[in-house]
C-alpha cells in the first residue's frame, strides 16, 4: 500500500523551515539523511525479525521528516505499525518493505538533486521542484 500520490517526495519549504533557510545546513541535513538511509535501509528485509524492520522503518521515518520527505514518512509509518503488530505474514512484510524501499529510492534521488541544487545556489527557491 503506497502513500497518497499527492504527498511531496521532498518538500523543500519544509526542509527550509527545518534548517532556518540555511542552505549549507540543509545540504548537511540531507547528507545525514542519506547516511541514515544507508544504515537503516539494510534492515528493511522480511527475513529480519519484525522488531528489527519496524525499528528501521521508525528511524527512517524520523530522518524523512527531518528533510520534508513526507511520502516516505507515511510509508514508513505503515511498515512500522505492521511490524510492531507482530502479526504480519512474510508476504505482508515483504510488500510493506518493498513499498518503503521503492519510496526510499525515489526520495534519495530527490535528495541528491536538492543537495546538488542547494550547494550551487544562494538560497532556497520558492519551488518544490522535487515534488511528484
Amino acid at each position: 500500500m503506497e502513500a497518497p500520490a499527492n504527498l511531496p517526495i521532498l518538500d523543500r519549504s519544509h526542509l527550509s523551515a527545518m534548517t532556518g533557510g540555511d542552505t549549507d545546513l540543509a545540504v548537511e541535513v540531507i547528507e545525514i539523511f542519506r547516511q541514515q538511509a544507508d544504515v537503516w535501509g539494510r534492515l528493511l528485509s522480511a527475513r529480519e525479525p519484525h522488531e528489527t524492520w519496524a525499528d528501521a522503518a521508525h528511524s527512517l521515518k524520523g530522518a524523512a521528516l527531518g528533510i520534508g520527505a513526507i511520502k516516505l514518512a507515511k510509508v514508513c509509518t505503515r511498515a512500522e505499525t505492521l511490524g510492531r503488530s507482530g502479526t504480519a505474514s512474510p508476504a505482508e512484510a515483504a510488500v510493506a518493505l518493498d513499498d518503503v524501499r521503492a519510496c526510499l529510492g525515489t526520495t534519495l534521488e530527490a535528495a541528491a538533486v536538492a543537495a546538488h541544487e542547494l550547494a550551487g545556489s544562494t538560497g532556497f527557491s520558492a519551488s518544490n521542484a522535487s515534488n511528484s
